[in-house]
């Protein structure tokens, strides 16, 4: 977190935080959601200011009930998931050899996995050892390139990734529907907070505990 969001928080500690308005796609593309975007349940524009960019990655955080949220100076603003908090290109070396490939995640900082998954739409997901395990969609452009470095079932739904040299990781078949679960992350914290409030209109929902 940057040192000026530090005392941003410590000057001004109670700021209410917003829902809603950020959104991470499935391409780790990072969209702002005006209001008009949020009621057509629309993604919203992709942010191109590197400077900004740059400051949303270096300040995406995870808070006690799996929601991630951007640390604006003292507010914060969480973050709409399209599929998974993290977003993974897959690259390799130009002698295409196993030991060159590398994973790299939106904000341009390496994805070590230590598991990988394909849901039933053949999307692929990794897992790292953190804990709990950051969940990583794989960018659809780089699935060739999987591909080219996975043995799959005659399903298609498991198999092997080799991954390193000695690393191959066995390919696990999972729901969509259970990813979030299984790796605690909440994927609308706006419907999330709404829930809360339904449930208990006089309550404090979990966002915006702290």
């Amino acid at each position: 977190m940057d040192d000026i969001v530090k005392q941003a928080l410590a000057r001004w500690p109670n700021v209410p935080h917003c829902t809603g308005w950020l959104l991470l796609d499935a391409r780790g593309n990072w969209r702002m959601r005006d209001e008009a975007a949020q009621a057509q349940n629309a993604p919203g524009t992709a942010i191109r200011h590197e400077a900004l960019l740059g400051f949303i990655n270096r300040n995406y955080e995870r808070d006690e009930f799996g929601q991630w949220y951007f640390q604006n100076g003292p507010q914060r603003v969480y973050v709409e998931l399209e599929y998974t908090p993290w977003i993974v290109r897959l690259a390799a070396g130009h002698d295409g050899s196993d030991g060159a490939l590398t994973l790299t995640d939106q904000g341009g900082q390496a994805f070590e996995p230590v598991a990988a998954y394909l849901d039933e739409a053949g999307s692929v997901i990794f897992a790292d050892a953190s804990t709990p395990p950051r969940a990583a969609l794989l960018h659809d452009h780089d699935l060739d390139l999987f591909t080219d470095h996975a043995t799959l079932a005659d399903d298609a739904h498991s198999g092997t990734f080799h991954w390193r040299a000695g690393a191959a990781l066995p390919l696990q078949p999972i729901k969509r529907a259970d990813v979030g679960a299984r790796f605690a992350f909440v994927t609308s914290p706006a419907l999330a907070e709404r829930e809360a409030q339904a449930a208990e209109p006089s309550g404090t929902s979990p966002v915006s505990r702290g």
